[in-house]
């Protein structure tokens, strides 16, 4: 043991393409320059203590016979869960990505420690791992675009993420424009209308089949006005992807924030999942010179905005920049 392990995981934003991915759909997220880091050094238990938290956590390999499993050691006993490591760690996690901000830092926590106790599969792999783990540990029903983008993400671009088939395209992000992101207010999809949604898309596909394949048409067949503004934010969204990622490699930002303003009244208005205050943050950003547009995003209610601004707009937020993906930054 006592072989030195430091771990790096980004955070994400995504651009366009929210509630999306359950039902197989099309996203196009960014990994952003704010990270989970785990340091440590291999040991036969995961001891593990966090900046953010007070308690640390202390497990067998097969996640028993430590910690109680309640707050964020439910993400450290859900990757050991579904990983059998071969080794554990003994160290640290800290972390720049806010928490209960939308920008995937649980993801990036299970994604973190399942590389830091020896996970060695592939991208996709490691997605599907960090997902299932966020299901046990928080028995809400998310789609995988958070733990593919930061799993998968390239330096300096998006990714166009087909949901169903886990196909990705890589697409630059222009030096042009700048990325805002701006927190809002603090959420958690535990207890919130997500799992709802989720059930609301499946109901919709009984009637009329996938809607990663529907149409308008196809929509409007829903007799259930509820189900039928669902089914309606998914498969515009799903065309706004495809839109704005060739907005974006023609360089059209105007276009692209157009495509995000509108992405931003389906999610308010059919989806239902914004609040008041999101609403009022996009609007001022969208009222500002060289803001292109802004939307909410993430699962919802609550969280972050984000805008596509000209370099050196003057608003409120982070800069962010899309950087790669996770990766251990000495395991040797």
């Amino acid at each position: 043991m006592n072989r030195p392990v430091h771990v790096r995981v980004p955070g994400r934003v995504n651009l366009i393409g929210d509630h999306t991915d359950y039902t197989g759909g099309l996203v196009l997220p960014i990994a952003i320059d704010r990270w989970t880091d785990v340091r440590g050094t291999r040991a036969d238990r995961v001891r593990l203590t966090s900046s953010d938290a007070v308690d640390p956590v202390d497990f067998a390999l097969d996640g028993s016979d430590g910690s109680p499993i309640a707050g964020w050691g439910r993400y450290v006993a859900a990757v050991l869960a579904g990983i059998g490591p071969a080794h554990g760690i003994e160290g640290t996690v800290t972390t720049t990505i806010p928490v209960g901000a939308g920008l995937s830092s649980s993801a990036a926590l299970e994604l973190a420690v399942a590389l830091a106790i020896g996970f060695d599969g592939s991208a996709v792999e490691l997605a599907k791992l960090a997902q299932r783990a966020e299901h046990r540990a928080t028995d809400v029903p998310t789609g995988i675009m958070d733990q593919l983008c930061i799993a998968s993400a390239r330096s300096g671009h998006a990714m166009l993420i087909d949901c169903h088939t886990l196909d990705i395209v890589h697409v630059p992000v222009p030096d042009s424009v700048e990325i805002v992101v701006r927190f809002v207010k603090n959420r958690t999809l535990e207890g919130s209308g997500y799992a709802e949604r989720v059930r609301e898309c499946a109901e919709a596909e009984v009637r009329i089949g996938p809607l990663r394949s529907a149409g308008r048409a196809d929509v409007e067949r829903i007799t259930d006005e509820r189900l039928r503004r669902r089914a309606r934010h998914v498969v515009s969204e799903n065309q706004r992807v495809r839109d704005f990622a060739a907005a974006q490699a023609a360089g059209d930002l105007q276009r692209a924030g157009l495509l995000m303003i509108e992405s931003h009244v389906s999610l308010r208005d059919d989806y239902e999942v914004s609040i008041p205050e999101v609403d009022a943050a996009v609007e001022q950003l969208c009222a500002t010179p060289g803001v292109h547009g802004a939307r909410m995003t993430g699962g919802g209610f609550g969280g972050c905005v984000v805008a596509l601004c000209d370099p050196g707009t003057e608003v409120e937020g982070w800069r962010v920049r899309p950087v790669a993906g996770a990766h251990r930054v000495r395991d040797v």
